[in-house]
């Protein structure tokens, strides 16, 4: 690292957020660097190249004002740290860490680095057991579990926002989490503050911001400090996982702000791009993020992520969603068409899924019938697909009467299963009876990937009387 006892009086270049200081030896990459500015108050920054002598630093806080001649910069000879302790839960922070909720500083039992490094496979334990979301079309179909990285494709104008503060009031161990501890690190990427007020609302109002973490990086906020927010915010959920012995759920929006502001990086620092100008080594950036959740060998906690993204203009092969689903366990699909028709969460059903289900689900689990029912919806809702696409051309009157149950079955699935008021928690013994009633619109020589014995003992005689909201 570099001698801390030597002050840097001038800088030689500014570009951007990057100062650049000659004649600094032993610098070290992600050191980070204190810049008071004559008149300005004191910013931080931290090391992104070194070459001999001449460092590049990375001013979180931006270069506006600062000159060649008014910047002192004093190399701490550390990486950026976090304050750790189990108080962390109920605070907000913004991007790098820092509380923003008027309660002071956080009594720290440790501080760590907040370049963690992804869980080496070695030591990783296979993901077992479910965290419910109180969601039912992702409880009972694309079950969320406990280690795992399952995201949630959005676009512009979805309810995204609304369902990843949802989950975050909702989420729970389930019937099977006992006396284990759960709690809920949320980060916000370039959000506006508008929407940065509604997540801490509807935590504070629902009473769920007790076992919250807040960081929030607001729009106007720095864009290196966007790049910062989800790694502050797993080292918390690191702490709490493995040290705190709890299981923590990590929900990330929107990881295509945080990808756009590497860009942004990317492009100030002269390196060249890739696909659509993001940088080369976008993946591995990506990878390092969402291979830090997991469950650790001998440990009692868990880190499970749901990161949230954007697709532009609801591509999905866009490099951010394309990239992510290389990486991450699956992935929770947004519907702009139901969306279109009032429904809510407007989940996707068939591009959905989640990898790690099958191994967290069923009699041990959630209910001895969940997997058989969970494939039968499936199975059932393409085939309603087919249908609806083969009534347009031929015309509804002319279907069969199996057809037509399908397509009565398919409108019962999203008025009832998948739609879901925003303030309304179902339980995932609700999610699979649910899904049950649905079932039941179809004739039963069609249910043809379930269990005699279930059929027997879950599914409702008929559906008729059973009301059907309209969207």
């Amino acid at each position: 690292m570099a001698n801390y006892k030597i002050l840097h009086l001038t800088l030689s270049e500014i570009n951007g957020s990057f100062a650049t200081i000659e004649g600094v030896k032993n610098a070290a990459f992600d050191e980070i660097v204190e810049i008071d500015v004559k008149g300005m108050g004191r910013r931080t920054g931290k090391v992104v190249r070194v070459d001999g002598e001449r460092t590049i630093v990375q001013v979180f806080e931006g270069t506006d004002g600062m000159s060649l001649g008014n910047a002192v910069s004093l190399f701490t000879g550390k990486p950026l740290r976090l304050r750790l302790s189990r108080d962390i839960l109920g605070r907000v922070f913004n991007g790098a860490g820092r509380p923003i909720d008027g309660l002071g500083p956080v009594m720290a039992a440790k501080e760590a680095d907040i370049n963690g490094l992804p869980i080496n496979p070695v030591s990783r334990s296979y993901p077992r057991d479910y965290i419910e979301t109180g969601i039912s079309s992702i409880d009972g179909l694309m079950t969320l579990i406990r280690g795992q990285k399952l995201p949630i494709f959005s676009g512009n104008g979805l309810p995204h926002d609304a369902l990843a503060a949802q989950i975050a009031r909702q989420a729970s161990l389930g019937r099977r989490g006992g006396e284990e501890s759960f709690g809920v690190v949320f980060a916000a990427m370039g959000v506006k503050y508008d929407v940065a007020e509604f997540f801490r609302r509807s935590f504070e109002e629902s009473g769920a911001l007790e076992h919250v973490a807040m960081f929030l990086n607001l729009a106007g906020d720095p864009v290196a400090e966007r790049v910062l927010t989800p790694r502050a915010a797993l080292t918390a959920a690191e702490y709490l996982a493995y040290e705190q012995d709890m299981h923590i759920l990590v929900i990330m929006t929107d990881m295509t702000s945080y990808a756009e502001a590497l860009r942004e990086l990317s492009s100030s620092k002269g390196e060249i791009p890739s696909r659509k100008g993001y940088p080369g080594y976008l993946y591995s950036d990506l990878a390092s993020l969402y291979e830090r959740a997991g469950v650790l060998k001998g440990a009692k906690g868990s880190v499970t992520q749901i990161p949230i993204l954007t697709m532009p203009n609801d591509d999905i092969t866009h490099p951010v969603p394309d990239l992510t689903a290389y990486i991450t366990e699956g992935q929770i699909v947004l519907d702009r068409g139901l969306h279109n028709r009032g429904c809510y969460p407007p989940v996707s059903i068939l591009p959905s899924l989640s990898r790690l289900m099958k191994d967290g689900i069923g009699a041990d689990y959630t209910r001895e019938d969940h997997p058989d029912l969970a494939n039968q919806i499936f199975s059932a809702y393409a085939h309603v697909q087919d249908t609806r696409q083969l009534a347009q051309v031929i015309g509804e009157d002319e279907l069969s009467a199996v057809d037509k149950a399908y397509l009565r079955f398919g409108e019962i699935l999203e008025n009832r299963y998948v739609n879901q008021a925003k303030n309304i928690r179902r339980s995932m013994n609700d999610a699979i009876t649910i899904g049950w009633e649905t079932l039941a619109a179809l004739p039963r020589k069609e249910l043809n990937r379930v269990k005699p014995e279930y059929l027997q003992k879950y599914l409702p005689e008929h559906i008729d009387e059973l009301p059907l909201p309209a969207l």
